[in-house]
C-alpha cells in the first residue's frame, strides 16, 4: 500500500487464491486506511480493496460484507469514486443475491448524486445498472416504483455520448420489460429530450461513438412503449415543421419505427395533422431523399390505421376516414397528368400500393380506371405521354418487393392490384407503342408489366412480342432511340417465354442480316447489320434461343469464311462482316458464362469444332486463296470463344480437349478437334520452324484453349520443360510476328503459373542458359533481344502472382539489364508491367494467385528503383532506373506508394523532361492522383510549386508536347493547383500562366482546348 505498485495486489490476490488469506484479513490489514480521517489515505485504502476485487475469484469473496462496505462508502464523498469502481466489479458476479441487488440500487439512488461527479464516476453508475438490469431483471421488477423513480433521477441531464449509450440501452430494456404507466413522463422526459440527436464525434475520437451510434439507441427508445405514442406524436410533428432536412429526415425515419409499436388508435387520433406535414414534404419537396423518407413514412402511417382491420374484408367500402381522403386528393391531382402535382400524387398512390389489405387494390384500381379515362380523351391527347409515364410508375410500384418473372406465367392469373385493369393497361401500352411520343414511356410501362409475377398470360405475352417486334423493323433513324429499351423488353420476356421471341422476333433479326457482304462504301447497312447482331448478342442469352443463334451465325460464317481460290471478293468488308458475327457470338457467351449457366459446356461439342474447323481450314488454304479466317483479327475473336467455352468445363472435360488440341498441333491429328468436319490432305505443323505464316497464327487458337486449363489438368507431353524450351525457341525465330509471340507468351505464362514444378527443368535453364544465350548476349540484334524481354515477362509474372521463390532471380535478371543503353528502356518498361494487371493470369482463368503479391513486389523492387534514380548525372542508367520507377508507379493502386510520395515528388519531376509521352503522361496522371496528398505536405508544396507549374505549361503546349494526351493532362493538373497550394506561392505566375493559357485556347484538338478553358 505505501509503495502503490502493482505487486501488492498481485501477493494479496496469491494468497486469496492459495487460501493464506481472507477477505477479513484484508480488511484489517487496510484498518487504518479505512477508517482515517485523512481524505486521501481513506479514498487509498477503498481503491485499493477495489483493485484486489475486480481480480479476484468471487467464490472466496463474501458479497454481504462487501456490499454494506461499498454502500456505507457511497455516504462519503472522497471514497464515493473507488466504491463505485468496486461495486462495478461486484454487481457482475453471478452468486449475489436479491437483498445485495436492493441495497446496491437503494444506496446509490440514495447518496449519488449525478450532477457533482465526472463523467468517468457516472459512467461507472451506469455500468453498475446496467449490470444489474441484465442479470436480476426480477429483482428490480419487485423494487417497482423506488427502482423506476430512482433510475430517472439518475438518468436526468446526461449529456455525454459514452454514458448516453448506457442510458438508452437501460431505458429501452425498462420501457419494453417493466410496467412504466406510472412513471411514462419521467420516460419520456429522458428519452425525447435528446431528439434529434445533432452530436458530431471530434475528429480522432478515441471512443468511436458516432452519431448513427446514439441515433440508432435513441430510436429503440422512443419506439420502445405505445405510451408514448399521445406525446411524441406532436414532438414529430414539430420537428417536421421547423426542422432543417436532416432533422426532418431524421423524425420521419424514427416515425416509421415508432408508429406501428404506438398503434392505430394513435396513428387515427393524429392521422390528419401527419398527412397533412407529410404531404408537404412530397409535393414540395426540398430534396429527394427527404420526400422518400417522407414516402416511406406515410405507407407505415396507412399500414398502421389499417393494422386492426380483419384481412377478409376486402370490398372498397373498408376504405374509409383519412385513406380514403388522401386517395381523393391524389385522384384530383392525377386529373392533370402533365403538371409537377401529379407526379407527386402518383407517388402516394405507389406508396398505398405496398400496403398488404384492400387499400393497396382501392387506390391502384381508382388510379389506373382514371387514367385510362383520360387517355381516351380527346381532349387529353396532348397528355398521353405523361399519361402512360404515369401509368409505368403504378405498374412498377404494383409489383412491390418481387424480382424480375423467371417462370412461365400462369394463364389463370392470381389476384393482383392490376388485375382488374390488366386488359385496359395492356391495350393502352400496345396502342402508344405506335406514337414516337408515347413510344418509349409505353415500353416502360409493358417491361413493369410483364415482370409483375403471374399477371400477364403467356398468349398476351406473345401479342406483346408480336407488337412490340414490329419496332425492329422501322428505319434505323426512327428506332435508334427506342432500341436499348425495346431489347431490354423482349430480354425479360425471353427469361419468361423464349419460345415467343423464338418463333416472332428472331426471324425478323436473322432474316435483316444480309447474306452478301455490303461494301466498304455502304456504311448505313454495316452500321444495320451491326445493330442486329448486337440485338441478338442481348437477346440470345437464354439456352434455347442461344442455341438457335449458333447454329444460325455458325451458317452464316461458313458461307463468309469459304475458301475462294481467287480474289473476287472484298476480303476487308467480308473479314469485318465475319468478325462482327463471332463478336457478337463471344459477347453472348460471356455474359452466359458470367451468369454461369449451366448450358455452356455442352459447346465444347456443339459449337467448338465447328471454330477449329473454320480456323484450321483457312490456316491450311494455300497463300494465294483468299482465306477470310486466316485474318488475325478474327483469330483474336475465335480464340476468346475458345476460351470461354473451355472455363466452364471440368477437369475430365478440359483434360479430353487439351488432348484433341495437342493432338492437332503436336501430331498432325485435325479430325479430333473438328470432329471429323475437316479433311485435308495438306499436313498441319504449326509449331514447325518453317511453318506457313497462317498456321502460325493459328497458334493463338491453341493457346487460348490451355489458358483456363485447371492446374489439375495434365499435359499431355513427355517432358513439359523440353516442349517449353522448343516454344521459347518459336517464339524467337526471326519469322515469329508480334502477334505469335503475344499467343507463345500467354501460353508460357499460364502453363508456368499452373505446373512450376513439372517446368522446373525449363526454369533453371531460362536462368542458366537462355538468359546469357538471348537476353544479354550483346552479339544478336537489339530486336530480339527485345523480344525476349517479352518471353522473359511473361515467365517472370507467371512466377510473380504466384509468390514463387525463383521470381527474385528472374527480377534480378532484368535489373542487370538497365546498364545496357541497347534494351534498357525495354527492360525498365518490364520492372513496371510486372506488378499491372493482367488477362490472362485472373481467377477466372484458374490461375494460382498469392494475395498481396503486387504489395511485395513493390516493396522489394522500389527501394532499388529510388537508389538507382536518385543520381543527378543525368546517365543512362539513370535515365532507365527513372523510367522503370514512372511506369511502376503507373501499374500499383495509389494507396501502394502513397506513403512515399514525398520521396517520390523529385524523380516524379524529373521523368517530366523525358522524350517518351507515354512516361510523361504516366506522371502527370500520378500527380493528379495524389494532388490531395502532396497538399498536405505544406513544406513540399512550397518547393515545388514553381517547378510544377513551369512543367506543365511546357508539356501542355502544342510546339513542345506533339501528344495530345499528354497536353490535356497538363492543363487537367494546371487547373487542380490553385486548389491545393496557397495563393500567394502561385501569384508569382499568374501572368505567365494566364498568357501561355491563351496560346493553348487554339489547340487543334477540342478535348485540350476544353482543359484549357476549365485551367483559365
Amino acid at each position: 500500500m505505501a509503495s502503490e505498485k502493482d505487486s501488492e495486489i498481485d501477493e494479496t490476490l496469491a494468497g486469496i487464491s492459495s487460501g493464506q488469506l481472507t477477505l477479513l484479513d484484508i480488511i484489517r490489514a487496510l484498518g487504518d486506511f479505512l477508517t482515517s480521517e485523512e481524505d486521501r489515505l481513506r479514498t487509498k485504502g477503498v481503491e485499493f480493496l477495489s483493485s484486489v476485487l475486480g481480480r479476484c475469484p468471487h467464490e472466496r469473496l463474501n458479497l454481504r460484507v462487501l456490499t454494506t462496505f461499498y454502500c456505507s462508502k457511497l455516504e462519503d464523498l472522497e471514497t464515493i469514486i473507488p466504491a463505485l469502481k468496486g461495486l462495478s466489479y461486484l454487481v457482475k458476479f453471478p452468486n449475489i443475491q436479491s437483498a445485495e441487488v436492493k441495497d446496491i440500487l437503494n444506496a446509490i439512488f440514495a447518496n449519488v448524486k449525478m450532477r457533482a461527479l465526472v463523467q468517468s464516476t457516472r459512467f461507472f453508475v451506469f455500468s453498475v445498472v446496467d449490470s444489474l438490469v441484465s442479470s436480476h431483471r426480477d429483482t428490480l421488477k419487485e423494487m417497482g416504483s423506488t427502482f423506476l423513480a430512482g433510475y430517472v433521477n439518475l438518468a436526468v441531464g446526461e449529456k455525454d455520448p459514452r454514458n448516453l449509450m448506457l442510458a438508452f440501452a437501460i431505458a429501452r430494456v425498462v420501457l419494453v420489460e417493466f410496467d412504466t404507466s406510472a412513471h411514462t413522463e419521467d420516460f419520456f422526459d429522458i428519452t425525447f429530450c435528446y431528439f434529434p440527436i445533432t452530436f458530431r464525434p471530434p475528429p480522432d475520437d478515441p471512443y468511436g461513438i458516432s452519431a448513427d451510434d446514439l441515433k440508432q439507441s435513441l430510436r429503440l427508445c422512443l419506439g420502445a412503449t405505445p405510451a408514448f405514442g399521445l406525446l411524441g406524436i406532436p414532438i414529430f410533428l414539430e420537428k417536421l415543421t421547423a426542422g432543417s432536412p436532416s432533422t426532418k429526415r431524421d423524425t420521419l425515419h424514427v416515425m416509421s419505427i415508432c408508429l406501428p409499436v404506438y398503434g392505430p388508435d394513435v396513428s387515427r387520433e393524429f392521422g390528419k395533422k401527419i398527412w397533412s406535414s407529410l404531404k408537404l414534404e412530397i409535393f414540395q419537396p426540398t430534396d429527394p431523399a427527404t420526400e422518400q423518407s417522407a414516402l416511406d413514412t406515410l405507407q407505415v402511417l396507412v399500414s398502421t390505421i389499417h393494422a386492426d382491420k380483419s384481412p377478409d374484408t376486402s370490398s372498397d367500402d373498408s376504405i374509409t376516414g383519412l385513406a380514403r381522403e388522401m386517395c381523393s386528393e391524389c385522384l384530383q391531382a392525377l386529373k392533370e397528368p402533365e403538371k409537377a402535382q401529379a407526379r407527386a400524387a402518383m407517388k402516394v398512390i405507389c406508396a398505398f400500393a405496398g400496403v398488404d389489405g384492400p387499400l393497396s387494390s382501392f387506390a391502384v384500381s381508382q388510379a389506373a380506371e382514371l387514367l385510362v379515362r383520360n387517355f381516351h380523351d380527346p381532349d387529353e391527347v396532348s397528355n398521353r405521354a405523361s399519361v402512360v409515364v404515369l401509368l409505368t410508375e403504378l405498374i412498377d410500384a404494383s409489383r412491390g418487393d418481387a424480382a424480375h418473372a423467371s417462370t412461365p406465367q400462369s394463364s389463370n392469373p392470381s389476384s393482383s392490384p392490376l388485375t382488374p385493369s390488366k386488359d385496359a393497361l395492356l391495350g393502352l401500352l400496345i396502342v402508344s407503342l405506335k406514337a414516337p411520343a408515347t413510344c418509349l414511356p409505353a415500353l416502360h410501362g409493358l417491361t413493369a408489366l410483364v415482370r409483375t409475377p403471374k399477371l400477364v398470360a403467356d398468349d398476351e405475352l406473345g401479342y406483346i412480342v408480336l407488337e412490340v417486334s414490329e419496332l425492329l423493323n422501322k428505319e434505323p433513324d426512327e428506332v435508334r432511340v427506342f432500341s436499348t429499351d425495346t431489347l431490354a423488353l423482349l430480354s425479360v420476356i425471353a427469361g419468361i417465354a423464349p419460345h415467343h421471341l423464338s418463333s416472332q422476333t428472331l426471324p425478323i433479326l436473322f432474316s435483316s442480316l444480309p447474306d452478301v457482304t455490303p461494301s466498304r462504301d455502304a456504311t448505313t447497312q454495316r452500321a444495320f447489320y451491326w445493330r442486329t447482331l448486337s440485338a441478338l448478342s442481348t437477346l440470345c442469352v437464354q439456352p434455347q434461343l442461344f442455341e438457335t443463334l449458333v447454329v444460325r451465325l455458325i451458317a452464316k460464317l461458313d458461307l463468309l469464311c469459304a475458301i475462294s481460290p481467287t480474289r473476287t471478293i472484298d476480303q476487308e468488308s467480308t473479314a469485318a462482316y465475319a468478325h462482327a458475327i463471332l463478336t457478337a457470338l463471344a459477347n453472348t457467351l460471356d455474359a452466359k458464362v458470367s451468369s454461369k449457366d449451366a448450358d455452356v459446356p455442352k459447346y465444347a461439342d456443339k459449337l467448338l469444332p465447328h471454330i477449329f474447323r473454320l480456323y484450321l481450314d483457312a490456316a491450311l488454304a494455300s497463300s494465294e486463296a483468299v482465306a477470310v479466317a486466316a485474318d488475325p483479327r478474327l483469330l483474336q475473336v475465335g480464340a476468346r470463344i475458345i476460351r470461354l467455352v473451355s472455363q466452364t468445363l471440368n477437369v475430365a472435360r478440359q483434360e479430353k480437349l487439351v488432348a484433341a488440341v495437342f493432338a492437332a498441333y503436336t501430331q498432325d491429328d485435325v479430325k479430333l478437334i473438328t470432329d471429323g468436319l475437316l479433311n485435308s490432305t495438306t499436313p498441319f505443323s504449326p509449331l514447325h520452324l518453317n511453318a506457313s505464316p497462317r498456321q502460325r497464327n493459328s497458334f493463338t487458337l491453341f493457346s487460348s484453349t490451355i489458358i483456363p486449363l485447371r492446374k489439375e489438368v495434365r499435359m499431355p507431353v513427355d517432358n513439359l520443360s523440353t516442349f517449353l524450351s522448343e516454344l521459347v525457341a518459336w517464339s524467337d525465330n526471326p519469322s515469329s510476328t508480334a502477334f505469335q509471340r503475344e499467343a507463345a507468351s500467354q501460353f508460357l505464362a499460364s502453363i508456368v503459373n499452373k505446373h512450376v514444378e513439372d517446368a522446373s527443368d525449363f526454369l533453371s535453364s531460362q536462368l542458366e542458359g537462355y538468359s546469357s544465350s538471348t537476353l544479354k548476349n550483346t552479339n544478336i540484334p537489339a530486336e530480339a533481344r527485345k523480344n525476349a524481354i517479352g518471353t522473359w515477362i511473361s515467365v517472370t509474372k507467371a512466377l510473380l502472382v504466384r509468390s514463387h521463390p525463383s521470381t527474385n532471380a528472374f527480377i534480378d535478371h532484368l535489373f542487370e539489364l538497365l546498364d545496357d543503353s541497347s534494351v534498357n528502356w525495354d527492360s525498365a518498361r518490364a520492372l513496371g508491367l510486372l506488378a499491372s494487371e493482367d488477362a490472362v493470369l485472373t481467377k477466372r482463368n484458374a490461375a494460382v494467385l498469392k494475395i498481396l503479391h503486387v504489395q511485395k513486389y513493390f516493396n522489394a523492387v522500389m527501394p532499388r528503383l529510388l537508389e538507382g534514380a536518385k543520381g543527378m548525372s543525368g546517365s543512362g542508367r539513370e535515365t532507365a532506373y527513372l523510367v522503370a520507377l514512372a511506369y511502376l508507379i503507373n501499374a500499383v493502386p495509389k494507396a501502394v506508394y502513397v506513403t512515399q510520395m514525398p520521396s517520390l515528388m523529385p524523380l516524379l519531376l524529373r521523368g517530366l523532361d523525358l522524350a517518351d509521352p507515354s512516361i510523361r503522361s504516366h506522371i502527370i496522371n500520378t500527380l493528379s492522383n495524389n494532388i490531395d496528398v502532396t497538399s498536405t505536405d505544406k513544406d513540399a508544396v512550397s518547393t515545388y510549386a514553381s517547378t510544377l507549374v513551369l512543367a506543365m505549361l511546357k508539356n501542355c503546349m502544342y510546339s513542345e508536347m506533339p501528344d495530345p494526351g499528354v497536353r490535356a493532362a497538363a492543363l487537367k493538373y494546371l487547373a487542380l493547383l490553385p486548389g491545393t497550394v496557397r495563393y500567394d506561392l502561385l501569384h508569382p505566375y499568374k501572368t505567365r500562366v494566364l498568357k501561355e493559357l491563351a496560346k493553348t485556347l487554339d489547340d487543334p484538338k477540342r478535348a485540350v482546348r476544353k482543359e484549357a478553358v476549365i485551367a483559365r
